[in-house]
Parts: structure tokens; C-alpha cells; sequence
């Protein structure tokens, strides 16, 4: 508590010498006639350092720092600064058009760029995922407030609509802005009370998206009428159906396009952000189309966020490239633009201050019992309908955009803007304390309690977040397994498959390895539908055919960006569990994780059999982070193949141990999450310990008893070879099976894994 409220302090100082700085920039611009360009600086200045500020005071307080943007502007403009310093105000925010035009530059371009953040974050995924309760929530939700805002712009006073503006038009556009409610928001405070991954918050958010979505395409299509200034059927009919057709295309055919787009790029291009130049273009392609059908550029841009946020190569490190530079530089431009152009000295008139609280009454009566009805006609109980309906009141970023756009087509005037931008911020930082007084009322379910344990484990796990697989195989026995459990670890993600020649131990079978990837992945999907689980969706398989595989290849390839590397070559490894040239060679070029299927010596020719009725996958485990890695990689395999597993915990430990020292009760703790994480892949597992033999002759002598394969998480060593300690060579020298190797990063290792290293007791 001390903390916060010190962190508090020092942000409300440092908001205040922000605002301070405005005397020091109207007197420099005042006394030394100071450019348009400078002044373009200096707005720019004001605005990230008020609205971050103010943001990081509001966030403190538990309120969404967006409206710290929005509240910055409001203070900087009209309806602080110019009541009470009107010449300083005039003189850095109402300069000439040339100056204004240079920051509505940027705020025009924030708009596309927070639309296309906006989509990126719209996981569709979700949607799918929760059913059809969020699409009666998101339905009433839209139509209710819809009806009252557009019924209020009818009975308004003619003094708040903008010369020229039809009542049906501006009806329009005020009852979406009050219909929409802000996704960013929403998901925010569900998240910040740790209910994003709960049924009830998977519910709001995905009703927000859908609220989201079906916002955007009645803005879009409203912004085709208000170009004509008023309603004709045909401009009308044109404007639905070029909607439809940009919203089919994008999903068919766009959507393969953007797809392939950015693979082609990440693979391709060598310099730095080539894949986030892309997206911009993308983005850029995609508002022109919906500019040259009538509609306004947010539509495309929002639409190719979502396309771009499904891309399956899209990885975490480029989003958040992008989502960087956006709510660092745009955001805070855009939506203190917006604030610099309320005036909320106007709601001094005691008219205009009743009508604003009407607006306010309505929006929310019309959100909170629209959203209440659909979760009703859902079957939700009252408890849960309550929480919908405060979960969906807050409007923020969204409104904010809609009401811009209205303001800059002159279809409403500067005094309904402000009307609706009070509305904006009042119903969003009233949403945050009452939906989490409405959640904390919610008790949880089993089932739902048994879903939350097994994403938290997945949370930790390694294979649930590989995001992209590189594979090096060559044509024969090694390299079918290895592309087989390729495609049951990376089933649904991208995949690219370097097929080499060269040594191989058996006759060649070329094309052979992708047919295993293709039945590896087959049966992961299989797999996830036995279990309940999420589909496995189908990702792109990418194949590059090298007559002799050379490291530099590799290295080439894994530039690209890749979460693990697995190997399978045939003669790997040699008589003394060492490690070919060839394998050195390839591994050496990527410093990411590893992972080797290899064939000892003493295995015969045949391929691999995993299932019910083989032998069981052996893992042995020490308590180390790459251990528990190699057990989730074994069990995910036991997942898809049904083969039983036998874990075995390994460690020195003397004959007379008490049961209460630490080291004992770190050996249950250490198979309490390995059972934990089997439960997670529906698999169960036998558990074994040894632990006065030394580590290789018991995982050697335990292979010896109907074991198929071996599977172990192994520390990396550095150097220039493969070295992966002791155990690891006298398991390779002895194993009766084959084994998979899985490694961490060359340089990155958990300090219990250089404490195991260092002492000798890893499990390599």
C-alpha cells in the first residue's frame, strides 16, 4: 500500500510539472516566434507526457490509462487551458490549418493504426470457443441502445445537430456510438480480476468482439450515407453489398493472402522489420478498398488486424513491435486530439448539462438491460446477467473514434461531440468498480475450475507455446520417425521441413517424411477431438529439398525465427554415445532448443511403433526445468499415440535418507507436477525413483523392460560440439530403443539447471 500510494504521488508531481511545462512553451513560442514545425514538437511533447501521466495515475487507481489520454486532451484544450489561459492554449493547439493539419495528420493515422491493433487483439478463436450466448448478449446489446440513441437524436434540439445534418444521419451515428462497447476495456478489467480465462469473462469479451465488429460495419456502412448526406436506397444498397463483398473476400480468399503475405516476408527478407513494413501495407491496402466501396478506411484497417492477428506466423516478438510503437506514439496523439477538441465549458448551460446526463442515463440504462436480456435468453443466471451487463457499459476508445469521425464529417456538432465524449468517459470509469463488485459474487463451477488447472499448466509448458518448429529430416527410418513427431508435437502450427540426403540408414524414400508429418498431425487432431480439447487447426508445411545440408543452411533458415529445431538424421550418433559430424554441424547452427531423435548403435533397422500395445515411453526426471520439459514433450507424445509412459525420478541419494529432509520433499513435489502435468494431457503415467545407482545404468537398466522409446530433457553445454554430460552418453551408448533429446537454449538456463550442470546431478 505504501508503495502504490508513493507511485501515486510521484505520477500526480509528475502530471503536474507536465502541465507545467505549457506557461515555458506558450512563452517560448510567444517570445522567439517559434515554427510551426516546433510547435508540432511541442504539441506532440504535451500530449504523450500529459496523457501518460494522467494514464499511469488513473491505471494506479484501477481505471484504464486510455481515458488518461482522453482526460489530457480534455485538460490541454478548450475546457481547461483555454478557460484558463485562452492565449496560450490558442497559441500551441489553434494555429494556423498548416499546424493543425500536421497533428490531425498523425491522429488520422492513429485511428487506422489503433483499428488495426484493435483487430489484432480480436481473437475470433474465443468466440468460436464460448458458443452462442455471447452472440444473444452482443445482439440485444447492440439493438437496444441502438433503438434509444437513434429514438433521443430525433427529439434533440435542433441547436445540437451540425448545419446541414439530417436527424437520421446523426440518429445514426448516436446510436452506435452509444450501442458499441470498447474490446480494450472490457478485456482489461476482466483481466486485471483475473477472470479473463473464466467462462463468465470469456463471455463479456467475446460479446464486446462481436459488439466490436458488428459496430464497425454499421459505422462503415452509416459513413456511406453521411457522405450523401442523406438516405438513398440505391447508395445504400451499393454501400451493404460492397460491405459484404470486402467482409467475404477478406475471409476467403484475403485471408489466405495475408497469410502468405507475411510467411513470404519472414522468410525472405533479411532486414529489420520487414514483416511489420508488410502489415502496415496490408493494412493500408485494406482501408483504400473499403474507401474506394464508399466506406470509411477503419473498416479495412480493423478487418486486416484481424487477418493479421489469426496469421499463424505472426509471432509474439512482431506484435509487439507494433503494439509498441501504437500505444506509445498513436494512442496517446489520437485520443488527446480528441480530448483538445471537446469543450466542457458548454455544460455550464443548465440544458446542455440535463441533456448530457440524460445521454448518460440512456446509454447505460440501454447497454446494461440490453446485454441483461440477451444473457437471460442465454440461460445465464441473474447473477451472471448482472456482471454482463456492468461488464458491457463501458464505451471509451471505441465511442471516441466513432464521434471523431462524426465531428470531422460535420454530421455532429462540437456540442453533441462533447455530450458524447462526457458519456464516453463517465461510462467507462464506471464500468471497472462495478464489474468487479458483479464478479467477485460469482462462485466457480468444477468443471470450469478443472479447465482454469489445466491452462495454468499449459501456461508453463514449452510445447503448448511453440509457436513455429524448423525440422531437419533426411529420407531414411530416423528421419520418418523424427517428421512423424513433428507433426504431433507442431500439429496447427508452421512448420518448415529441410530435407536432407546424404548418409541416411535405410533405402531412400523421398517425399516419404512430409506423408508422416501429414499422419503426425492427423493424429494429434484426432486426438483433440477424443479429449474435448480445441481443434487443431491446419498450418502451412513449407519443404526445402539439400542434397548435403550444410550448417550455414541451417543458421540461414533459423533467422527466420523458430522455437525449436528438431533433428532427425540416420548414423547420428556413434558406438560411444557421441554425437556424428554432421549432427554437430546442423545443431550447432541454431541457438535455440533442441530436439534430437536418435537411434543408438544397438537399435535395429525398423521404424518405431508407438501405441497401447507398444512399450512405454520412458522419461527420467531430476527436478530441473529442461527435465520437466522433456516430461511435457513425452507426455504430449502419449497424448496423440496412446503409448503408456513410466516416469522415473533420478538422484543420489544415501540409503538412510529421513522422509522429512528437503530433498525428499522435493522429490514428491517434483512428481506432483509431473502428475498435474499428465492430468493436464489426459494421460496417465506410472512413477518410479532410483536413487543409489548412478543415473545412466538405471535409465539403462529400466530400458531393458519393454521400453519403446526414451525420452529426456537434457542441459545444453557450451562449447563447440554437442555435449550433454555423462548420463546422457552412457544412456546413448546402452539405450536397447531409441531416444529423443531435448535441450534448452544454448546460453539461456535456469539456475537450477547451471546448479545441476555445476554439480554433476542434471539429467544429462
Amino acid at each position: 500500500m505504501l508503495n502504490r500510494r508513493r507511485s501515486l504521488s510521484i505520477w500526480i508531481a509528475l502530471g503536474a510539472a507536465a502541465l507545467a511545462l505549457m506557461p515555458a512553451v506558450a512563452f517560448a513560442a510567444e517570445r522567439t516566434g517559434m515554427s510551426s514545425e516546433g510547435i508540432f514538437v511541442a504539441e506532440l511533447i504535451l500530449l504523450l507526457v500529459v496523457g501518460r501521466g494522467i494514464g499511469e495515475v488513473l491505471e494506479i487507481l484501477g481505471q484504464p490509462a486510455v481515458m488518461g489520454q482522453l482526460i489530457g486532451g480534455i485538460l490541454l484544450g478548450p475546457s481547461l487551458l483555454g478557460w484558463v489561459w485562452p492565449e496560450a492554449e490558442r497559441l500551441v493547439f489553434a494555429g494556423d490549418a498548416s499546424q493543425k493539419s500536421m497533428i490531425n495528420a498523425i491522429a488520422q493515422l492513429g485511428v487506422l493504426m489503433l483499428l488495426l491493433l484493435t483487430g489484432m487483439e480480436t481473437d475470433l478463436r474465443l468466440v468460436r470457443r464460448v458458443g452462442r450466448a455471447c452472440f444473444s448478449i452482443s445482439a440485444a446489446g447492440v439493438a437496444v441502445p441502438f433503438a434509444l440513441g437513434f429514438t433521443a437524436a430525433q427529439f434533440m434540439p435542433a441547436s445540437l445537430l451540425a448545419t446541414g445534418s439530417e436527424r437520421i444521419v446523426a440518429g445514426l451515428f448516436l446510436g452506435t456510438a452509444l450501442s458499441i462497447s470498447s474490446v480494450k476495456i472490457v478485456a482489461m478489467v476482466v483481466r486485471d480480476m483475473n477472470f479473463m480465462r473464466r467462462d463468465l469473462g470469456q463471455i463479456i469479451v467475446s460479446s464486446a468482439i462481436i459488439e466490436d465488429t458488428i459496430g464497425w460495419v454499421i459505422i462503415a456502412i452509416t459513413i456511406g450515407i453521411a457522405t450523401k448526406g442523406r438516405i438513398e436506397i440505391g447508395n445504400l444498397a451499393f454501400t451493404i453489398l460492397g460491405v459484404a463483398a470486402f467482409m467475404a473476400f477478406s475471409f476467403t480468399l484475403g485471408r489466405r493472402i495475408v497469410f502468405d503475405a507475411i510467411r513470404w516476408t519472414n522468410d525472405t527478407f533479411r532486414s529489420e522489420y520487414a514483416v511489420v513494413t508488410v502489415i502496415l501495407a496490408i493494412m493500408g491496402a485494406m482501408a483504400l478498398i473499403t474507401d474506394l466501396i464508399g466506406v470509411h478506411t477503419v473498416l479495412g484497417a480493423f478487418v486486416a488486424g484481424i487477418l493479421v492477428g489469426e496469421s499463424p506466423i505472426l509471432s509474439r516478438h512482431i506484435e509487439g513491435q507494433l503494439r509498441g510503437i501504437i500505444t506509445a506514439l498513436f494512442m496517446p496523439v489520437f485520443f488527446g486530439v480528441a480530448g483538445l477538441s471537446a469543450d466542457l465549458t458548454v455544460l455550464i448551460d443548465p440544458q446542455l448539462a440535463l441533456l448530457t446526463v440524460a445521454l448518460v442515463v440512456i446509454a447505460s440504462i440501454g447497454k446494461f438491460g440490453g446485454a441483461f436480456i440477451g444473457a437471460e435468453v442465454a440461460g445465464m443466471s441473474r447473477a451472471e446477467g448482472i456482471a454482463v451487463g456492468c461488464g458491457m457499459n463501458a464505451r471509451g476508445s471505441t465511442e471516441v473514434i466513432v464521434a471523431s469521425i462524426g465531428l470531422s464529417m460535420g454530421v455532429l456538432s462540437h456540442n453533441l461531440f462533447t455530450m458524447i465524449l462526457t458519456m464516453a468517459v463517465i461510462t467507462t470509469l464506471v464500468m471497472p468498480p462495478t464489474l468487479r463488485w458483479a464478479l467477485r459474487r460469482l462462485p466457480i463451477g468444477e468443471n470450469e475450475k478443472k479447465r482454469l488447472e489445466r491452462e495454468e499448466v499449459d501456461q508453463r509448458g514449452f510445447v503448448a507455446n511453440l509457436e513455429r518448429l524448423l525440422v531437419v529430416v533426411d529420407e531414411g527410418v530416423v528421419g520418418r520417425f523424427a517428421a512423424y513427431l513433428a507433426g504431433v508435437i507442431g500439429a496447427g502450427k508452421p512448420m518448415t521441413v529441410l530435407h536432407s540426403s546424404g548418409e541416411i540408414d535405410a533405402e531412400p524414400t523421398e517425399g516419404l517424411h512430409l506423408d508422416e508429418i501429414e499422419k503426425g498431425a492427423e493424429d494429434s487432431r484426432e486426438a483433440a477431438k477424443k479429449s474435448d480439447e480445441s481443434p487443431v487447426r491446419e498450418a502451412p508445411v513449407t519443404r526445402r529439398q539439400h542434397e548435403e545440408l550444410s550448417a550455414e543452411t541451417v543458421a540461414r533458415e533459423a533467422r527466420k525465427g523458430y522455437g525449436m529445431l528438431l533433428v532427425g538424421l540416420g548414423r547420428a550418433v556413434t558406438s560411444k554415445g557421441g554425437f556424428s559430424h554432421r549432427l554437430n554441424e546442423v545443431a550447432g547452427a541454431f541457438d535455440g532448443p533442441l530436439c534430437l531423435v536418435l537411434k543408438p548403435a544397438a537399435v535395429g533397422r525398423q521404424t518405431p511403433k508407438l501405441g497401447p500395445g507398444s512399450g512405454k515411453i520412458l522419461v527420467p526426471v531430476n527436478g530441473t526445468a529442461v527435465a520437466r520439459r522433456g516430461a511435457e514433450l513425452a507426455l504430449a507424445i502419449a497424448a496423440v499415440t496412446g503409448a503408456p509412459v513410466k516416469m522415473l525420478y533420478v538422484a543420489r541419494v544415501g540409503r538412510d535418507e529421513p522422509r522429512d529432509t528437503v530433498s525428499h520433499r522435493r522429490r514428491e513435489a517434483v512428481l506432483k507436477d509431473i502428475v498435474a502435468l499428465a492430468d493436464r494431457y489426459g494421460v496417465e503415467i506410472e512413477t518410479a525413483i532410483r536413487s543409489r545407482a548412478a543415473a545412466a545404468d538405471a535409465i539403462a537398466r529400466q530400458a531393458s523392460r519393454s521400453v519403446a522409446l526414451i525420452v529426456m530433457g537434457v542441459a545444453r553445454r557450451q562449447g563447440e560440439e554437442l555435449i550433454f554430460g555423462e548420463t546422457t552418453t552412457g544412456v546413448l551408448r546402452r539405450s536397447p530403443c531409441p531416444v529423443v533429446l531435448i535441450s534448452d537454449e544454448r546460453v539461456k538456463r535456469d539456475e537450477s539447471d547451471r546448479e545441476a550442470v555445476r554439480t554433476g546431478t542434471g539429467t544429462g
